[in-house]
């Protein structure tokens, strides 16, 4: 292996794992953007049905 090849796969497994980090922040931030989303929802319908009642 020329040392050419092995800067090359250096290359290539940083930006692999970079690539991969960077997958797992975005699924772990959208997932708790979509759910935080998703209970502020139910707490604005359930006190405007509150709201109505009264």
């Amino acid at each position: 292996m020329e040392f050419s090849q092995y800067l090359g796969f250096l290359a290539f497994l940083t930006i692999a794992t970079i690539g991969f980090w960077l997958m797992m922040f975005l699924v772990g931030f959208v997932g708790y953007w979509v759910t935080g989303a998703a209970m502020e929802l139910v707490k604005e319908k359930q006190a405007e049905k509150r709201n109505k009642d009264k």
